[in-house]
């Protein structure tokens, strides 16, 4: 599995405790520009696999982590390492624009 499914049950070990930096998508089932960008963090996840954990929150199933971090719209994707927002992106982003802001968010080459 390369996508994770984040929860608020298991928020705080998956990403906030997690030795990799993870990527946060924040989304529900009835977002259109939330479904449009899935096919594209589908493919980063396996690309950036090992390197980065990325996952999906749905909002609608887990009110408490997006209230948590004032999450106002969808899609928005949280970039997270050793538990701390180091960069956030709102709206539908082209993969090579995610791609871009994974890189830079965590520095990788």
């Amino acid at each position: 599995m390369s996508l994770f499914n984040f929860t608020d049950s298991n928020f705080k070990k998956e990403v906030l405790e997690s030795d990799l930096p993870v990527v946060v998508d924040f989304w529900a089932l009835w977002c259109m520009p939330c479904k449009m960008i899935a096919p594209a963090l589908e493919e980063l996840a396996k690309e950036f696999q090992h390197k980065v954990k990325v996952g999906k929150l749905d909002i609608d199933a887990n009110p408490r982590v997006p209230g948590q971090f004032g999450v106002m719209s969808i899609p928005t994707l949280m970039f997270f390492y050793k538990g701390k927002v180091l960069s956030q992106a709102v709206g539908a982003l082209s993969k090579a624009e995610l791609r871009k802001k994974i890189i830079e968010s965590f520095d990788l080459k």
